[in-house]
């Protein structure tokens, strides 16, 4: 069966921005070796417009900083799925828009064919999956930046969520990623 990740950003008091986070050299080779293990990314409308917004364009005109530009196209070619009540249609090309049955699709994609990872890249999603315990890892890679507000990432979480602590990775510019898997029950 394959493994669906969340792979976040946060800060040190667990905020998701994904425009305040260091997103220096080695922090895009990270997720360039996350999105190569993947086959398929999952997001909600929000995100999924951030990042529609802004990647595309740097695969039309590259900015020269090599990891920036590699996760550009890796992002670019992978396949995306979007959950979305509101949103009328996807333009970013491999993007499937679904409206509803999120634990019916992400059972599917779990159950099919493949040997690489399902990412999932998006807050209110994360939580969504977590609620559904779907998740079997989480890369929550925290940034060395206190910013005393904004979206809180387990914000909409109801119940206890016990967490195995499988390794740690640390970045020249201070972020840790930890990894973790829910523990056995």
């Amino acid at each position: 069966m394959r493994k669906i990740i969340a792979a976040i950003n946060m800060t040190l008091d667990g905020f998701c921005d994904h425009t305040a986070g260091i997103a220096d050299d080695e922090i895009h080779q990270h997720y360039n070796e996350i999105l190569s293990n993947a086959d398929t990314l999952l997001f909600g409308r929000i995100t999924y417009q951030l990042m529609e917004s802004y990647w595309p364009s740097i695969v039309k005109n590259p900015t020269g900083n090599k990891p920036m530009d590699e996760f550009a196209i890796l992002i670019d070619n992978i396949s995306k799925i979007v959950f979305s009540r509101t949103l009328k249609n996807v333009e970013w090309k491999n993007t499937e828009l679904k409206k509803e049955g999120i634990k019916e699709k992400v059972l599917e994609l779990k159950q099919s064919l493949g040997s690489k990872n399902i990412l999932v890249g998006s807050p209110g999603l994360i939580v969504a999956l977590t609620q559904l315990a779907l998740i079997d890892e989480y890369q929550l890679c925290v940034q060395p930046i206190i910013l005393g507000s904004g979206l809180p990432l387990f914000k909409n979480v109801k119940d206890r969520v016990d967490l195995k602590l499988l390794k740690t990775k640390t970045f020249g510019c201070g972020a840790v990623t930890l990894y973790y898997e829910p523990a056995k029950k």
